[in-house]
């Protein structure tokens, strides 16, 4: 018998998952993200950042009831409604009905700092 495998599986089984509400993705990471953790999302312009977040708030606030906050630093709140809105989601019904809320922001290079690698 594998100890290490049993170790793992064990471990698994103790770390809460909430659905993405991505089918595949909750499927590879056997069970979704992490629940009560932060989840960082990163990767290049169009990988489809913008997308995976919008997903998990709509499916959190459709399907589950849970509100949820969309804090955007380089698009505008009109930009991300007609984004979404060619997947079907309106996204200005749910921040009506105060299901989601959106948050644009603009921040220049000037005023960032960057620490350490990512």
């Amino acid at each position: 018998m594998d100890q290490g495998k049993d170790i793992a599986d064990s471990h698994m089984e103790m770390l809460e998952k909430v659905s993405s509400g991505i089918p595949g993705f909750d499927e590879i990471t056997n069970g979704g993200l992490p629940c009560g953790r932060s989840t960082l999302v990163c990767g290049d312009a169009g990988a489809g950042k913008t997308m995976f977040g919008m997903q998990f708030l709509i499916e959190g606030a459709t399907e589950k009831q849970e509100p949820g906050v969309f804090v955007a630093f380089e698009e505008s709140e009109p930009d991300l409604k007609k984004n979404v809105a060619s997947l079907g989601w309106d996204l200005d019904f749910l921040c009506k009905q105060k299901k989601i809320a959106v948050e644009a922001m603009h921040i220049s290079s000037e005023e960032m700092t960057e620490a350490g690698q990512y």
